[in-house]
């Protein structure tokens, strides 16, 4: 299987290290694995408006965006936290909406 050029998951400096073995994702899907699963929760215990979650998809619209089509460079925090929000807010109103058609 051959990989494309932009594929970050095999960059080292795009990826987190435990133990000096790179993790098998970069960071900012990592962060996604974290936010799908706050969000999982956080969709039967909190009450956010929809109008936040919505805007808590762009940050990493507009990191990822930026970061492939211009010479900007994101670094491993901001990616991580991007995919925090943007995982969480997809899970959240995913869940929210299969809740409110029940």
């Amino acid at each position: 299987m051959e990989y494309c050029s932009k594929c970050c998951h095999q960059m080292p400096e795009r990826s987190f290290f435990i133990h000096g073995y790179q993790m098998p994702v970069c960071s900012r899907c990592f962060g996604m694995i974290i936010g799908h699963i706050c969000g999982l929760i956080g969709a039967f215990h909190l009450n956010i408006p929809m109008p936040i979650c919505i805007l808590l998809l762009f940050p990493l619209i507009l990191d990822g965006t930026l970061q492939y089509k211009t010479s900007y460079v994101s670094n491993n925090l901001k990616r991580v936290i991007t995919g925090i929000c943007f995982g969480f807010s997809v899970v959240y109103l995913l869940i929210r909406l299969i809740i409110s058609l029940l």
